[in-house]
């Protein structure tokens, strides 16, 4: 079998431009941009643009790649594709990243493929180190709160998960600030290294703000880490002059529709704009900056379709500070 491992050698100065931030009170850093592996790592992209994706998040310092059980399509493909690279190109620098994944959604038919029991959980890890063909992940997340289930049992699961050595650390997405403190209490009464929330959180939707999340993290010494953090393109200039036929919500609009593209909602992005120009910045690299201004978050989890984007992305941690006057207008201009 080729070593396909001594056909690809990372950059010499790979963390020269990467910041590490810590996960609330833990010992674990994360890169303040991540890689998420959400929507281009499925059956719709080649495996060389997957493989130039990776490389240059890697090459730039970007150490944690975010995945879930049912990220594709066709749901486990991003979890094999992975697998496929990490096998490939990154056997030897395993220890270098932070590999995380995630079950809560539905994943497969019947009753035992969803949401939080004992039995899904466990099997759905398992699943899914088999596809990416490791021993261990380093963050196994509940992706999301079940209601049917109770509390104790799903972080029961996580606990059983941590003690097989199945995963080094916990995290919950999707929860809110109660919900999670809950959880938080029990895991700690179980002596389980929950280290991070998953959250939805970017200029135009302030869920976390408005349900407690983001202050009990705070509170609890938790680390956050943001998905959409540019609202699916719309915090870019992407949209300025209408939509391109490149764009997501032309060519994939499972989760844009054209319909959010209001024309309220793009004078918002026009003014967001101007501020981001006003500080020397694109508004995607305002965007990114304006999540990790104040310190409570973590990391940013940005996918990218071209590895341009990763660098761009990147390139929002030159400037993360804000005056008093940017933070109100940009709060005038989202809220209203």
């Amino acid at each position: 079998m080729p070593d396909f491992a001594a056909a690809y050698t990372p950059a010499a100065n790979r963390y020269d431009s990467m910041t590490y931030n810590r996960c609330g009170a833990s010992g674990l850093k994360l890169p303040a941009v991540s890689l998420g592996f959400w929507h281009n790592f499925g059956d719709l992209t080649p495996f060389e643009h997957m493989k130039s994706l990776v490389f240059t998040a890697f090459d730039n310092g970007i150490t944690h790649f975010d995945l879930a059980n049912n990220y594709g399509p066709e749901y486990g493909k991003a979890e094999s594709n992975c697998g496929i690279l990490l096998d490939r190109y990154f056997r030897r620098h395993r220890d270098e990243l932070v590999i995380s994944t995630k079950a809560g959604y539905d994943m497969w038919p019947g009753p035992y493929g969803d949401h939080g029991s004992r039995k899904y959980l466990i099997a759905s890890l398992d699943q899914s180190l088999t596809r990416l063909g490791l021993d261990y992940v380093d963050i196994f997340y509940h992706h999301r709160p079940d209601p049917d289930t109770p509390l104790e049992e799903t972080m029961g699961a996580l606990a059983r998960i941590v003690n097989s050595g199945k995963a080094l650390y916990v995290g919950l997405s999707n929860y809110d600030g109660p919900t999670m403190e809950k959880a938080a209490r029990i895991l700690d009464e179980l002596h389980v290294p929950f280290i991070i929330n998953q959250n939805r959180y970017n200029i135009f939707d302030r869920t976390i703000e408005e349900n407690g999340l983001k202050d009990t993290a705070k509170r609890l010494g938790k680390g956050i880490i943001t998905f959409s953090p540019l609202a699916q393109g719309l915090l870019t200039n992407r949209y300025l002059n209408g939509v391109p036929a490149d764009s997501r919500i032309a060519l994939d609009p499972r989760f844009l529709q054209d319909s959010a593209l209001t024309p309220e909602r793009l004078q918002q992005i026009r003014e967001l704009n101007d501020i981001a120009i006003a500080r020397g910045q694109t508004l995607a690299e305002m965007s990114l900056a304006w999540l990790l201004h104040d310190g409570v978050v973590t990391s940013v989890l940005a996918g990218a379709s071209k590895p341009q984007q990763i660098l761009d992305n990147i390139g929002a941690l030159k400037n993360t500070t804000f005056s008093a006057e940017e933070l109100a207008r940009i709060d005038e201009i989202s809220k209203r």
